[in-house]
């Protein structure tokens, strides 16, 4: 979890959201990732899913039974789905997302009886640190916002006609 860590700050140097995965396999590490759907103009450029892809890649399979996914934010339901998909054996992370969660907080795709997969959920694994890197972001962001109204600086596209 802390190499997870590392890369969602990585993602929050880019000024991307900070999220970070890594998938592990027999102790071996198969793919890393952070969030980066500004920087691939890709809305599914998610952590987990770019982790995803890129380990799926390596072993020539697109299902990754045995495998841990670490992250440093709860999967939404894209990425949960993914995860579902990929059969990923168990699922690390640090904390909640209780907006967009699909692993707990607003729904539990990941242990869902309706699906043919379920996975092995661990939660809370340097939690506070991964909660703060996300709280540090947003109000950041919210600061940069505030600062530009308060300027009187906005763009707005001009009415279709």
């Amino acid at each position: 979890m802390k190499r997870a860590l590392g890369l969602a700050k990585q993602a929050a140097a880019a000024g991307e959201v900070p999220v970070g995965a890594v998938l592990i396999k027999d102790e071996q590490l198969l793919a890393e990732a952070w969030n980066q759907p500004i920087a691939h103009h890709d809305p599914t450029a998610h952590a987990e899913i770019l982790a995803l892809r890129q380990a799926a890649s390596t072993l020539a399979n697109y299902r990754l039974p045995g495998t841990t996914l670490y992250c440093t934010l709860e999967p939404c339901s894209m990425c949960a789905g993914a995860i579902i998909l990929a059969r990923i054996q168990r699922v690390v992370f640090a904390t909640p997302d209780p907006r967009t969660g699909a692993a707990g907080s607003i729904c539990n795709l990941l242990q869902s009886k309706d699906l043919n997969h379920h996975c092995d959920l661990s939660v809370g694994i340097l939690e506070q640190q991964s909660a703060m890197l996300l709280r540090t972001f947003f109000n950041s962001r919210r600061s940069k916002v505030r600062h530009t109204k308060k300027r009187g600086s906005y763009h707005f596209a001009p009415k279709s006609v």
